[in-house]
């Protein structure tokens, strides 16, 4: 008789274990060289801390007072929370890396795992482009430790698609629905409902185009021309990439938006040619940390940890 388990979970046996404890101790390795200390957050924190849009999961609960409780969707808001009513004081910048279960509610058949083990580094208190760019170094020298030889980090800006949006006028009421189509990377419905708008021609042509936009150094010289100073941030970045012997490694991308909306700056989400799915990401989240105290520049990545696992293997199959 077999009993079942909820959707979206699994068993994870011995062998697998093993394999997976090798990925998270290359990753710690890296995280500790790196400078990150280890934290650990409560699994269930109060609703109201995670949000109902930003950090909630869909799972909740009512604890003995009354108060209602919700499973973390992801590691960065609690880690925000965290770094605000811990170390308030503390003088930057601050390091910390995390390896915690996140939970996120998925429709029955979808295949899509609703528990799953996150690995990653949170670096506040370091603003611009050096911030991100020793996140994205860490990310990579993480996944090289991990045993993955063939990763790229894609790299965008949430901000971008936002201050067109505000300087082409289109009307607020339309922005999170062009948002959400961006972020689902549904390109061909961004166009349709751009085309809805009764924007004058240059205008529907750059909201659809300019997504569309992916590759080098050389993509963002053509792209200033349409964009001008909206780009001056992520030409920065790219050029500290370049700095730190990096860039290489990076796909720029001017239509990547992450859904979490958190998100004030640069985004990125790391891809490996031998699986079709991303296996983490992150970006700038400046205004976060102030919600729970003062405000601080913030910087991270998530990795999913089993994604790491399925990628790995299908390299070691294409040798």
């Amino acid at each position: 008789m077999i009993h079942p388990i909820p959707p979206g979970t699994r068993d994870v046996l011995p062998d697998e274990m093993r394999e997976q404890r090798a990925i998270t101790d290359g990753l710690h390795a890296t995280f500790a060289a790196a400078g990150y200390g280890e934290v650990w957050t409560p699994t269930l924190e109060y609703e109201e801390v995670l949000g109902t849009s930003a950090g909630a999961s869909g799972y909740r609960l009512f604890d003995d007072q009354g108060d209602v409780l919700a499973l973390r969707s992801d590691m960065t808001l609690p880690i925000a929370r965290l770094a605000a009513t811990r170390y308030p004081d503390a003088e930057p910048p601050l390091r910390l890396c995390y390896f915690g279960h996140a939970y996120r509610a998925a429709r029955r058949g979808s295949g899509q795992a609703t528990e799953f083990l996150q690995a990653g580094v949170e670096l506040l208190g370091v603003a611009g482009p050096e911030g991100e760019a020793e996140v994205i170094s860490v990310l990579l020298e993480g996944l090289d430790a991990a045993g993955l030889a063939r990763h790229r980090v894609g790299l965008g800006d949430s901000a971008l698609y936002r201050e067109l949006l505000a300087n082409l006028e289109v009307p607020a009421e339309h922005h999170a629905d062009l948002l959400a189509r961006l972020a689902g990377k549904d390109l061909v419905g961004l166009e349709m409902r751009v085309s809805q708008l009764g924007l004058p021609d240059s205008a529907g042509r750059l909201l659809s185009r300019l997504p569309e936009l992916r590759g080098g150094p050389e993509m963002l010289e053509r792209a200033h021309e349409v964009a001008g100073p909206a780009l001056d941030g992520l030409a920065r970045l790219y050029a500290t990439l370049e700095d730190k012997g990096v860039a290489d490694r990076v796909i720029l991308d001017l239509g990547l938006v992450r859904h979490m909306t958190y998100y004030t700056g640069a985004v990125y989400e790391v891809y490996d040619p031998a699986v079709g799915f991303t296996l983490g990401g992150g970006g700038r989240y400046d205004e976060l940390v102030g919600r729970f105290g003062s405000p601080r520049a913030a910087c991270g990545f998530a990795l999913d940890v089993q994604r790491v696992h399925v990628a790995r293997a299908a390299e070691e199959g294409l040798r």
